[in-house]
């Protein structure tokens, strides 16, 4: 599987942590200001829909059918389609070596597919802030299959070209839209505690989330406030603008990976957790899913539905994560 070979990748990274739950290799679409609201398409079409560049930069093809072979040998650069991003199976595997090299400026990694360095939808140069997020990334298009490039198993490329093309673009929008669903996180909507049938969930919100809201009241100064209503409440000012600055000091791909935690957790709170190192994956998982997992051991777990479920919320989550934790410098 992916996750293997990029779990075996990323063995010297320092934070094992970060990785550990990233075993399981389905993935949904990130509900998220910053990603394609599009269902996958897959194209029963086997050629490629890939872009070659010549050396001299003088010479665009779109390769299909019997093109591919002359076209693509003399090309320096690969330029993946539009249609990447939305999750659709993109053409035939077309290499048989994937590498990282330095940048040429010295400032990044990029990730080599045979002799050609891979290009981002827009035709950017796929540049990468650290060598351990251009291995991981390298793996995900190894493990890709001869009969096509499937992007649904490339979690962290469809991450970097987020943070590449479309926070640079989007950024205000992202942050607004991030701060327009905080007053309804998921960690300050409260089951009512004199109701039998929600009481066991309020015990555990109190047990598990309690320690989460007091951090974040010794972390940003404000105490956050937690509510019953279907509605939602309201919190404090102060709280809302410290939050909302933080975003505003991310880098693109701090802020990718947050907003992704932030669609796939419903909370921001857990998501701004995760990125200061209060939680870790399994942890946030757990804080997501206490009141679902209440209604599974009373009632059972309902295969192809709650399974399928928790899998693919933890390769978001997990996928994520890693993302974080890769590109940082540091």
């Amino acid at each position: 599987m992916a996750a293997s070979l990029i779990s075996k990748t990323l063995q010297s990274i320092r934070n094992p942590n970060a990785i550990s739950s990233f075993t399981t290799f389905r993935t949904r679409h990130l509900c998220s200001v910053a990603t394609v609201h599009q269902s996958p398409q897959y194209d029963d079409d086997p050629t490629s829909s890939f872009t070659f560049s010549c050396p001299s930069d003088k010479i665009n093809e779109s390769i299909k059918g019997q093109k591919q072979e002359t076209a693509s040998s003399l090309s320096s650069s690969v330029t993946m389609p539009m249609s990447f991003m939305t999750g659709s199976i993109v053409g035939k595997r077309f290499y048989e070596k994937v590498s990282t090299r330095e940048a040429d400026d010295g400032n990044g990694w990029t990730v080599m597919l045979d002799y050609r360095t891979l290009k981002t939808p827009s035709k950017r140069p796929l540049k990468l802030p650290t060598l351990g997020l251009a291995k991981a990334i390298g793996a995900e298009w190894d493990y890709q299959q001869t009969d096509g490039i499937r992007p649904f198993m490339m979690p962290l490329m469809k991450l970097a070209c987020t943070a590449l093309e479309r926070v640079p673009l989007t950024r205000p929008k992202i942050i607004e839209h991030l701060m327009k669903k905080f007053n309804q996180d998921l960690v300050f909507c409260r089951a009512p505690a004199d109701n039998d049938l929600t009481s066991g969930v309020h015990e555990r919100q109190v047990q598990k989330i309690d320690p989460l809201l007091k951090w974040v009241e010794s972390e940003f100064g404000f105490k956050p406030v937690v509510y019953s209503s279907f509605f939602g409440g309201k919190q404090e000012d102060g709280l809302i603008k410290t939050v909302e600055n933080l975003m505003k000091k991310t880098d693109d791909y701090e802020l990718a990976a947050i907003d992704a935690i932030a669609a796939a957790a419903h909370s921001l709170v857990i998501a701004i957790g995760i990125f200061r190192g209060k939680l870790q994956i399994e942890e946030a998982i757990e804080l997501i899913r206490l009141e679902e997992d209440l209604q599974v051991d009373k009632w059972g777990l309902v295969e192809g539905g709650h399974d399928i479920d928790i899998a693919d919320l933890r390769v978001q989550i997990s996928s994520a994560t890693v993302f974080l934790g890769l590109s940082r410098r540091n």
